[in-house]
């Protein structure tokens, strides 16, 4: 008897829905993406109507060899990729290789991987929806004209391996603006006043009827002293008090940016790390009961959650918490701009009875930690309001003319926050005052402040300026924000982005010359034209045609420019030449930057690149080339401080009164981490045949610790066995191993998980 095949992205995936289907259904995995434009050329006829061209991804073709032969010897094929426009892609492009029939029923989707769901969209097939695959082609040449046409640009004007992108473009200038308003930022000093009663700081707000900012009003110390010495002289009493009654609504369910956000914020987690556990979660993991899928689809805007789900909540609910704890009235459910198809559901989990504390032995630390805050939002998102009995007392001096007030909140029904607690609320008696009482505080004081600079993004508040200016879909903000990263234009500082002087200088290059490609409001809107080709209110050739005709202008003057050598990237520093006193500039040359001087000619390496900062179109370079000054060591010869130089082997010691003085010795770099067993300084070191190793220093000395490592120690623990991690390299990228646990890290989760512990 003949099987039929469907066809889905992943193994674990297709395990999931395999368990579920039984022997009359093959379930194979196409393991993501099957084709794409070619890497290696342009892959786009714009004068065909931007006909793209698509090959097998490398490595693709054994796989759909056999899918090919599994779909011959099949009663017909089901093709179960996501619902998302990715997902839609990846059917059509499989059912084109297949040769499928686009008028075929034979494309099934879901929110859930559960067995009722699963049957369900099978005996329910539809065809391919191609306005979802037009909106994923177009953005996918849009990329490919912007990052194709771009980079090379980049390359020829400063050095190769750059890249320009159509959003993560838009994410650098974020980010270097928001730099340029820290470095401009400054601060201004004010004072607050405060009455001391009961211990507790009790705020000034007006003063002679006139509302008083502290920050606003801006008095100086001596007033503000004034004040103070004033308010000792006056009696007070209660002017007014006002009682409100109020509630606090539960939040929503997960949508994608929010999960992204709230796991950046409470776990310390990366979005890309985010994306990886809930992809793992939504498609299975192997437990006891075999393998099972614990949460919806994660790539979603929408906040509708199934009648079944509710119901469902409900249940646990009441037997858990009371009947009193259930939401009332249906809220209206959330669908970001209308681009929502009501298949789509909120992050939630498939199996809502199921506890985060009946599964700490079958999901690992941290897909257990993603999984509760998924469990509890949900939860929460279906319980009654939280309750709250709130007081304000208005404190007046005998003669109005100082007005002082308290706020007191007492939480009289838990609701939601019985399981998603959002403040600390007092829940002992409220102050007991009436109108015209007097009123006695213990002292008076005033305090200095002054006015801060906004924060420095981190990952979660990028999502939520991507999010709220409408640049790319929360499904794309991981590889935006990797690229970033991967391309070195920012660096991380604890949990804050910081751009680079290469970020810089790539943000102003493309601000000068395609300020329409990292402009927030062009590239909301060609998003907002994506969204119109899905919905099928527009033609996608449409879209392109529009954004090629205008970027096509201005890519053929900047390209003239530069191939025509009017165009040279040279960026004045805060250095002197010290030759002639001249101005010396940074350029670029083949093998890198180098300074040279306007005047002279003169030219010089650079060094500390990551050091350097863009500030009003200067680059400082000046405190970064300084040679690092060795602690506690100086010159057998002359007594002068040694110096840490580069030089044509790597780094060295030199003497800092060169060329009166030449002595020079190794240079002894130092890991990043102690040593793992005695907590020493390690070393390291070069073996005879030049392979780098690393040694603890009593090793050498004293041989006291026999430490030794092919690997470099970091100054961090594993998460699961709190062995010292070890910088390796993976895929490219340099990682934290565990020789343990034989895991793998990424460094930047494991330095924030472990900063915010430390917090």
């Amino acid at each position: 008897m003949k099987k039929k095949v469907i066809i889905v992205e992943s193994p674990a995936k297709a395990k999931t829905i395999q368990r579920f289907l039984g022997d009359s259904y093959i379930v194979l995995s196409s393991m993501g993406h099957v084709r794409d434009l070619p890497e290696n050329e342009f892959g786009v006829n714009i004068d065909k109507g931007f006909k793209p061209i698509f090959r097998l991804i490398k490595g693709k073709k054994k796989i759909m060899d056999r899918i090919k032969e599994m779909v011959k010897k099949s009663d017909g094929v089901l093709l179960a990729s996501d619902m998302d426009r990715e997902g839609e892609a990846i059917a059509w492009h499989i059912a084109e290789i297949l040769k499928l029939d686009k008028n075929q029923r034979n494309r099934i989707i879901f929110s859930e991987i559960t067995e009722k769901v699963i049957k369900e969209a099978v005996k329910n097939p539809r065809t391919i929806d191609m306005r979802k695959v037009h909106a994923q082609i177009a953005r996918r040449i849009l990329d490919r004209i912007v990052g194709y046409k771009l980079s090379p640009l980049l390359w020829k004007i400063m050095k190769s391996g750059l890249s320009a992108g159509r959003v993560q473009s838009v994410a650098l200038r974020f980010i270097c603006e928001r730099e340029e308003e820290i470095r401009k930022f400054i601060p201004k000093e004010f004072w607050r006043i405060f009455g001391i009663h009961d211990g507790k700081k009790v705020n000034l707000i007006e003063v002679d009827g006139k509302k008083f900012d502290p920050v606003k009003s801006l008095i100086d110390e001596e007033k503000a002293n004034e004040i103070v010495e004033e308010l000792k002289k006056k009696r007070f009493f209660v002017k007014n008090v006002e009682k409100k009654i109020s509630q606090k609504k539960p939040p929503d369910p997960f949508i994608t940016s929010t999960l992204q956000q709230e796991a950046a914020n409470k776990l310390g987690f990366s979005v890309a790390k985010t994306m990886r556990i809930a992809q793992e979660l939504y498609e299975g993991i192997d437990t006891p009961d075999g393998h099972l899928a614990f949460i919806t689809y994660m790539r979603t805007d929408s906040t509708r959650v199934s009648e079944e789900a509710v119901k469902s909540a409900e249940k646990f609910i009441v037997e858990n918490y009371g009947e009193e704890f259930v939401r009332g009235r249906r809220k209206k459910e959330r669908k970001s701009k209308g681009r929502i198809q009501d298949a789509h559901e909120a992050i939630r989990p498939t199996y809502p009875e199921k506890k985060p504390e009946d599964l700490k032995k079958i999901l690992g630390k941290d897909h257990l930690k993603l999984y509760e805050l998924i469990w509890k939002r949900f939860m929460a998102s279906q319980m009654a309001p939280s309750k709250y009995e709130n007081m304000i007392f208005r404190i007046a001096s005998d003669d109005d003319k100082y007005v002082f007030e308290i706020k007191h909140s007492r939480r009289t029904f838990e609701g939601f926050e019985v399981l998603l607690p959002t403040q600390d609320a007092e829940k002992g008696t409220l102050l007991k005052l009436k109108e015209g009482d007097e009123f006695f505080f213990e002292k008076f004081t005033a305090e200095k402040d002054q006015t801060q600079p906004p924060s420095r993004y981190t990952e979660a508040s990028l999502v939520k300026k991507l999010e709220k200016e409408g640049i790319g879909r929360p499904s794309t903000y991981a590889t935006i924000i990797k690229t970033l990263f991967d391309r070195n234009y920012v660096v991380r500082s604890g949990k804050y982005i910081i751009p680079t002087f290469m970020g810089f200088l790539v943000n102003e290059f493309l601000v000068s010359n395609f300020p329409d490609i990292v402009e927030t409001k062009f590239t909301a809107k060609m998003e907002e034209g994506l969204d119109e080709v899905e919905s099928g209110k527009k033609d996608w050739r449409e879209i392109l045609e529009n954004f090629y005709e205008k970027f096509r202008l201005v890519f053929e003057k900047v390209e003239k420019r530069i191939n025509s050598k009017e165009m040279i990237l040279e960026i004045p520093t805060d250095l002197e030449c010290d030759e002639c006193g001249g101005k010396m500039n940074l350029r670029f040359g083949p093998f890198g930057t180098y300074l040279k001087c306007e005047k002279c000619g003169k030219t010089m390496s650079t060094k500390n690149e990551e050091k350097f900062r863009l500030e009003d179109g200067v680059l400082r370079v000046k405190d970064a080339m300084v040679d690092e000054v060795v602690e506690n060591a100086v010159c057998p010869k002359c007594g002068s401080p040694l110096v840490v130089k580069d030089g044509k082997y790597g780094k060295f010691l030199a003497c800092s009164s060169y060329p009166k003085c030449d002595y020079t010795a190794p240079y002894v770099e130092k890991a990043r981490g102690k040593c793992p067993k005695c907590g020493s300084d390690v070393l390291k070191r070069r073996s005879k045949k030049g392979k780098v190793y690393y040694i603890c220093e009593r090793n050498l000395r004293e041989k006291e610790c026999d430490f030794i490592s092919w690997y470099e120690p970091s100054e961090y623990k594993c998460p699961v066995c709190s062995e010292t991690l070890y910088y390796r390299y993976k895929n490219g990228e340099e990682v934290l191993y565990c020789q343990r646990c034989r895991k793998s890290y990424r460094v930047e989760e494991i330095a924030i998980s472990q900063e915010e512990s430390e917090e």
